[in-house]
């Protein structure tokens, strides 16, 4: 597996603007991966909660970033419905990631809602995270592992121009299962 490298530029300027809004954060060297599984096996015994983050597109073409524990299962035929999107979600394309956040596929976190200029991306952030001590993102590559307080991670959110949504994604598959 190769690693996905941003220009220095960019990592300089995530690393600044957490600095300038100080923020603490935690960096580590993480093996480079693809999946939340593969990321499991060769993290080891990291601190913190990890994630998966999704991006993916309405009906209409509305772009969401759905920042999840890395273990819930998400039923994307319903999601819509919980998150204000038109219709159905699907997978946004690879193109776009790399347009609009500046990553590549693998290497998805909201720290990249920083190059999302023009707000296209809505954030879903599970409340469950919320109660985290730490939350571990990629730094904008697939070989290092930040860490962030939950609430540090609003504030950095918001500093990009973007109101996360907290959606509750227990009471949500709680709704379901009564379905």
């Amino acid at each position: 597996m190769t690693s996905m490298h941003p220009s220095p530029d960019l990592r300089s300027e995530l690393f600044a603007r957490l600095s300038e809004l100080r923020i603490e954060t935690r960096t580590v060297p993480y093996p480079a991966h693809r999946t939340v599984e593969e990321g499991k096996a060769l993290r080891g015994a990291m601190a913190g909660q990890f994630t998966k983050n999704l991006l993916l597109k309405d009906k209409k073409g509305r772009l969401f970033m759905i920042v999840v524990d890395e273990d819930r299962t998400i039923d994307l035929r319903r999601l819509h419905a919980y998150i204000g999107a038109q219709g159905r979600l699907g997978f946004a394309a690879a193109e776009q990631m790399r347009d609009i956040l500046l990553v590549e596929p693998g290497a998805l976190t909201p720290l990249s809602l920083l190059h999302d200029g023009q707000c296209q991306v809505t954030p879903i952030i599970d409340a469950s995270l919320m109660i985290a001590d730490q939350l571990n993102f990629h730094p904008l590559i697939n070989t290092e592992s930040t860490g962030i307080a939950p609430d540090a991670l609003i504030h950095f959110i918001a500093s990009c121009g973007h109101t996360p949504r907290i959606v509750d994604f227990d009471a949500m598959a709680i709704a379901d299962a009564s379905l």
